[in-house]
C-alpha cells in the first residue's frame, strides 16, 4: 500500500495534493514532480499568499482552473509583522474570506494577531500555495505570455494575477533618512512593544490607525510621546452601542468606487482612526491629547538633532472633523430613522511646538502610510503616474492576461479588506476564466 488514500479519496483529491502525499513517502523524486505540476506546468500563476492571493486561489479552484500561488515568505507574513499587542481593527465578523465566514462566538470582538494568522493558515491549507518562492521579476515572455524570474528559477505563464498586498512600500519623506545615528529610527513593522525600544521619549510620525495605536500604547507604558499628525478621518467606535464598521457596512461606504473619490490621490488617505485593543474603544486626536500624547503638525524637516513641524495641526484636525461629519451624514441619509445619534466632537487645543530638540529621545517610529511598489520588478507598462495598476475590474487594460487583486481601491473602498476582497477575487477569477477560453 503506497499511501493511506482510498480510491474515493483519490478520485476527489486534487492531483497536487495526491502527489504531495506521495512525496512524503518517496522523497525527492516525487517531490520534484509536485514542484513541476505546482510550478512549471501550470499556465496561471498567482503572486502573493496573503488574503487577496488566497481568495483568488479559492475562486479559481471553484471554477476548476489549475494554478499555483507563489509566496516569498509565509502565508499571512504581513500580519505576522504587526506589533505584539495588535488586534484586528474591524470586528471579528469581518474575517470573511470566500467559503470561510467567521465561526467564533464573539463576532463583535477583535481577535489578536495570532488568530488572524491561524485563520489564514487554515484557509490556505487546501490551496496550491508554494511558500518561500520569491518573484523578483515579471516581464513579457519570449514567446508571448509572461516570464517570471523567481528564487526557484525562470518560469513562464499564460496569465498572472498579482496579489502582493495593499500595503507594500512604507512611505517616508525624503528627509526621513537625515535623523542622527544615535537615534533608533524604525518603521511600524519594526516595532514590537515599548520595552523593546531604547529608553527616552519617542516621536511617532504618522497618525493613521497604526500611528495612533502605537502612540497610545507607548503613552500608557509611561513614555513621553510626540505624534506628528496629518489628515485622517475618525469616528466613534460604537455609536448607539453598535460598531461603526457594522453601521457603515449597511451603507455604500465600503462599496464606494475609486471614480467617486475627489481625486486619485485620495486613495492614499488614512483609514478611520480607531482601535480594537482592550475590547475596542475610541482613539483619535482628542482622546490622545487627553491622555497626554503631545500632538504636533506634519514633519517638515530634520537638521541634526533638531526637527521642524508644519504649523498645520489645527488644519489637520479640522479636516478630520469634516470627515467625521460626512460619515454621520452618510449614515443619516442612507439609514434614515435607524441611523445612530452622532456625538458632538468635543473641544480640541491646537497650540503645538513647531520645533523639537531630539536629545533625550530614544526612537523615531514612522507610520506614515504606504505606497504601491511594483516598479523595478513588474517590467510591464501597466501602472499610472502614482504607481497604481490601471485596470477594469482588476484586469489590466494595458497588458492582456495580467490581473490584480487586493489593491487599495482596486474597485471599491473594500477591495483590500478581509471582508471585501472576496468579491473582487470572484470578479477576477471569472475574468481569468473568460481569458483562458
Amino acid at each position: 500500500m503506497l499511501v493511506e488514500l482510498s480510491v474515493v479519496e483519490l478520485c476527489y483529491t486534487p492531483v497536487f495534493e495526491v502527489l504531495q502525499a506521495l512525496s512524503e513517502r518517496f522523497g525527492d523524486v516525487l517531490a520534484g514532480i509536485v514542484g513541476g505540476l505546482g510550478f512549471v506546468g501550470v499556465s496561471l500563476v498567482v503572486i502573493g499568499g496573503g488574503q487577496a492571493g488566497l481568495a483568488v486561489s479559492h475562486e479559481l479552484w471553484a471554477l476548476g482552473i489549475e494554478h499555483v500561488v507563489l509566496e516569498r515568505d509565509r502565508v499571512a507574513e504581513t500580519w505576522r509583522r504587526r506589533w505584539d499587542s495588535f488586534r484586528l481593527v474591524t470586528p471579528n465578523w469581518t474575517l470573511d474570506l470566500p467559503g470561510a465566514p467567521y465561526a467564533g462566538d464573539d463576532p463583535d470582538g477583535f481577535v489578536p494577531r495570532e488568530e488572524i494568522v491561524d485563520y489564514l493558515e487554515q484557509y490556505a491549507a487546501n490551496l496550491p500555495v508554494r511558500t518561500g518562492v520569491a518573484v523578483d521579476g515579471l516581464e513579457p515572455g519570449p514567446a508571448g505570455g509572461f516570464l517570471l524570474r523567481t528564487s526557484g528559477g525562470q518560469r513562464t505563464a499564460d496569465a498572472v494575477v498579482v496579489c502582493t498586498g495593499a500595503y507594500q512600500r512604507p512611505h517616508r519623506p525624503p528627509f526621513g533618512r537625515e535623523f542622527p545615528r544615535d537615534l533608533a529610527v524604525l518603521g511600524a513593522d519594526g516595532y514590537r512593544n515599548p520595552a523593546a525600544l531604547p529608553a527616552g521619549r519617542v516621536l511617532v510620525v504618522g497618525s493613521g490607525q497604526t500611528g495612533c495605536q502605537i502612540a497610545e500604547e507607548l503613552c500608557q507604558s509611561g513614555r513621553e510621546v510626540f505624534l506628528a499628525c496629518g489628515r485622517a478621518p475618525w469616528g466613534p467606535r460604537r455609536p448607539a452601542g453598535r460598531d461603526i464598521v457594522t453601521w457603515l457596512n449597511e451603507t455604500t461606504w465600503f462599496r464606494t468606487p475609486v471614480s467617486a473619490l475627489p481625486a486619485p490621490a485620495a486613495r492614499l488617505f488614512a483609514n478611520i482612526q480607531t482601535t480594537g485593543k482592550d475590547g475596542g474603544h475610541d482613539l483619535h486626536y482628542r482622546t490622545l491629547q487627553a491622555m497626554g500624547v503631545d500632538l504636533v503638525g506634519r514633519l517638515a524637516g530634520v537638521d541634526g538633532h533638531h526637527v521642524r513641524f508644519a504649523n498645520d495641526l489645527a488644519e489637520s484636525v479640522a479636516w478630520g472633523d469634516a470627515r467625521y461629519a460626512d460619515i454621520g451624514q452618510l449614515l443619516a441619509a442612507q439609514l434614515g430613522g435607524r441611523a445612530p445619534h452622532w456625538p458632538e466632537r468635543g473641544a480640541f487645543r491646537a497650540d503645538p511646538p513647531v520645533e523639537l530638540n531630539l536629545r533625550g529621545f530614544g526612537a523615531v517610529i514612522f507610520t506614515s502610510g504606504f505606497r504601491p511598489d511594483y516598479a523595478g520588478w513588474v517590467r510591464l507598462p501597466a501602472f499610472d503616474s502614482m504607481g497604481f495598476p490601471i485596470t477594469d475590474d482588476g484586469a489590466s487594460t494595458v497588458v492582456p492576461g495580467l490581473y490584480f487583486c487586493g489593491v487599495h481601491f482596486l474597485r471599491t473602498r473594500g477591495s483590500s479588506l478581509l471582508f471585501g476582497v472576496g468579491e473582487d477575487a470572484a470578479v477576477v477569477a471569472h475574468a481569468v476564466a473568460r481569458y483562458s477560453r
